[in-house]
């Protein structure tokens, strides 16, 4: 049995049921090799196994692109939706069936470009969901178009010679929405650090916004070349309240001891631009959830017909 693996009550056959991290993936991922997806992908099925999630109290919800293929491959309700309207779906689900687990995966054109509007005010309502942005600071679906996360002067299709624009930071721009309750980044070749933040981010009361730092092999393999390469450019911000794990003491050198409880810091850290930070940036769990300020009584099956019906007969001819 995996050391992830915890016993349920099956309640249908009443008989023992033990979820392997396997049992969540429904087939076999298309992406490219070396794809930072996968990485994502795995870190989430250990996370479910973990917590003996059941695929019918759980969601997935994503946009358009490469990492937007995920509800395909999790046993798990799943809607693939449009392109940047991820979050209002997800919104809309957790406040119909405030009881799932809804996680949501992006892309950084999905979530930052077209989607941006509703990046801002889904972590202004602070609904409680796990949401994942998978950043490889390319359009990759598309094939090779600059995004909004891609670094100043890298070329692309639709920037042949360079984006002449500096590149949107996820984690400042996040920091500074009202009511901001969690905010971490990690990265695709740190697994265990990957896993560790995941865990943090669904034990969260609110929204839980990761952005993990990926790379695409076909059209962006060099963006996080130098940070694999050489872990002494990149620091890990560990503390009790935040993501400390022991194992990464030896290879990750620089270790700064951060209160995600500190927003200002926070902010601080985020702007800085002297190495790669891993880490939750910021945390409060004592802000209320969205689902519970706007909770409305239950309508029963029956008074949702009738309401169905009056509302039809307002269109009758």
């Amino acid at each position: 049995m995996s050391s992830v693996a915890i016993s349920l009550l099956d309640l249908d056959s009443e008989e023992i049921k033990c979820f392997e991290a396997e049992d969540y993936q429904t087939r076999v991922a298309k992406w490219c090799a070396g794809c930072g997806d996968f990485g994502a992908l795995n870190a989430v099925k250990r996370l479910l196994a973990k917590e003996q999630l059941q695929p019918e109290k759980m969601a997935f919800v994503s946009g358009i692109g490469c990492s937007s293929r995920f509800p395909h491959y999790v046993n798990a309700y799943g809607f693939h939706g449009i392109h940047g309207r991820a979050l209002p779906i997800a919104t809309g689900l957790k406040l119909a069936r405030p009881e799932l687990d809804v996680f949501v995966v992006m892309g950084d054109g999905d979530c930052t470009s077209i989607g941006a509007g509703h990046w801002i005010h889904a972590t202004r309502y602070n609904a409680d969901m796990t949401v994942l942005l998978l950043d490889n600071a390319i359009y990759g679906l598309t094939k090779n178009q600059t995004s909004p996360t891609t670094p100043q002067g890298y070329a692309s299709n639709t920037s042949p010679r360079g984006s002449v624009l500096p590149a949107l930071d996820p984690l400042q721009a996040t920091l500074g929405i009202s009511n901001a309750s969690f905010v971490a980044q990690t990265a695709d070749w740190v697994p265990v650090h990957l896993y560790a933040t995941l865990q943090a981010a669904y034990e969260h009361p609110g929204f839980s916004f990761v952005r993990i730092l990926q790379r695409c092999p076909k059209f962006t393999p060099d963006v996080f070349l130098d940070n694999v390469k050489n872990p002494d450019i990149t620091e890990l911000l560990i503390h009790e309240n935040g993501v400390d794990v022991p194992s990464l003491e030896k290879l990750y050198k620089h270790r700064r001891v951060h209160d995600p409880k500190n927003i200002d810091d926070a902010r601080a850290l985020a702007q800085r631009t002297d190495m790669l930070r891993l880490g939750i940036f910021f945390r409060d769990d004592s802000l209320p959830v969205y689902e519970e300020v706007r909770a409305v009584p239950p309508v029963s099956a029956e008074e949702k017909i009738v309401r169905l019906n009056e509302e039809f007969d307002r269109y009758g001819v």
